[in-house]
């Protein structure tokens, strides 16, 4: 680590976005981490009607967004954050064998609207991860199986083969290229997890699969799976009126705060959590 970072804003869409500019005007010494800026989903928005001063199709407003992003030097570092730890009145932020340190830490992650399979969140650290990197070699000579939202991930599953017995592929889209002598892909539907005391089997349309363990291989992994002892309402993180959570210095904003998903709601929230954590360490004497 070079050095601490004033906040880490985690999440490309437009909340993380707005919440590092804001971070940069207010001169605060931010990172702002994420897959990508402004996200796939808007880009293939077919219009925008619900953000003022826009209305038109989405890869337009989404070029407007990235010539403000260069026109202002507003900098992405581009990974996806597995692990977010209070460390005193720190946190440390891990994306795979990459750390990074902030005094407060804004998320905007947004929410799966897809939801979890049955017994996901039972086990979780029980045989469920998201994180190919810090947890694959737990899994070495064992079965796992891997759930995948989009191609972006395939490298991670052919990671996973490295330690492996047997990596069993469900891959939750179209034209998958995966292809190992320890990979299989599945092509039924995986639907439950199920277990003692910890994993031993995927449950699918086709009948059971007996694993060691599952790692869902998606943009964005459960808010209380990412951070420790984060208070949650279900997949939305429990926010107060300046979008404190019951950590002190980690604010959320967007989608992960609950509805409405809007692009407008998104911005408001990721300006008012850049400002709170202003606030915040202006408190601390920062």
């Amino acid at each position: 680590m070079e050095h601490t970072f004033d906040v880490a804003v985690v999440g490309g869409g437009i909340a993380g976005y707005t919440a590092a500019l804001t971070s940069k005007n207010l001169l605060l010494d931010y990172l702002w981490l994420g897959a990508s800026a402004f996200g796939e989903k808007l880009a293939c928005a077919e219009k925008v009607t619900n953000f003022p001063g826009v209305s038109g199709r989405g890869k337009d407003f989404f070029a407007a967004l990235e010539a403000q992003r260069e026109r202002e030097e507003v900098l992405l570092t581009p990974c996806r954050v597995d692990g977010i730890y209070a460390a005193g009145s720190k946190f440390l932020l891990t994306a795979g064998e990459k750390t990074f340190e902030a005094r407060a830490v804004i998320l905007a992650t947004g929410v799966e609207t897809k939801g979890q399979l049955k017994g996901e969140r039972d086990f979780l650290g029980r045989g469920v991860s998201y994180c190919a990197v810090c947890d694959g070699a737990l899994y070495k000579g064992k079965r796992i199986a891997a759930v995948i939202s989009s191609p972006a991930f395939e490298e991670e599953v052919h990671f996973l083969a490295r330690f492996a017995d047997m990596v069993y592929a469900f891959c939750l889209y179209e034209g998958s290229d995966l292809q190992g002598e320890n990979i299989e892909v599945r092509k039924d539907i995986p639907l439950a997890i199920e277990g003692n005391q910890r994993v031993e089997r995927v449950v699918t349309k086709e009948g059971t699969l007996p694993v060691d363990g599952v790692f869902f291989l998606k943009n964005s992994a459960p808010p209380g799976a990412l951070v420790g002892g984060l208070e949650t309402e279900g997949a939305h993180v429990k926010v107060a009126r300046d979008l404190s959570t019951n950590l002190a210095g980690l604010f959320a904003a967007g989608d992960i705060t609950g509805r409405p998903y809007q692009y407008a709601k998104a911005a408001g929230e990721g300006c008012v959590a850049a400002h709170s954590v202003k606030a915040y360490l202006n408190n601390l004497g920062k």
